[in-house]
């Protein structure tokens, strides 16, 4: 069974149709597939939701029912929850010293970097997915194989 580390970025796709949102849709699905979410991507995905909301691009009501479809999601383990560890912010400031100067790599993003090498590191996931272009090549520099749903 594969693993993917799934960022917020390329989550929201399967709530909310928007380009790349297929093929997270076939990889959610895939029964060879096993996504994995930080905590605090589970709180990002949220953000986004509601930044969605500001943005005019969804009502209120909307984001309501994607996130309840998300937290069933959640609940059910289609995606598996992975919580924030002490060594996950020492190696995100580990990234930040090594990446932070050629990459504008955010706080944030440091942190689902972090889980993200830590889940490798275990033998869980073999892919880092996300949208986000600046994350994605952050990862890559950090050993990370990338899957940016919105790319060929």
């Amino acid at each position: 069974m594969a693993g993917y580390f799934v960022d917020s970025s390329a989550v929201a796709k399967l709530y909310h149709e928007e380009l790349g949102t297929s093929r997270m849709q076939n990889l959610f699905t895939s029964a060879e597939a096993r996504l994995y979410i930080s905590r605090l991507g589970v709180v990002e995905v949220q953000s986004v939701f509601a930044g969605k909301v500001r943005a005019g691009a969804i009502a209120a009501s909307d984001a309501e029912r994607l996130r309840y479809r998300f937290l069933g999601d959640l609940r059910n383990r289609s995606l598996r929850v992975v919580a924030l560890a002490a060594r996950h912010f020492q190696e995100a400031e580990n990234l930040i010293r090594r990446h932070g100067t050629s990459f504008r790599l955010k706080t944030l993003d440091a942190l689902q970097l972090a889980v993200a090498l830590d889940l490798r590191g275990r033998g869980l996931v073999e892919q880092f997915v996300a949208s986000d272009r600046t994350l994605c090549e952050a990862a890559e520099q950090a050993g990370l194989t990338v899957l940016n749903p919105e790319s060929q």
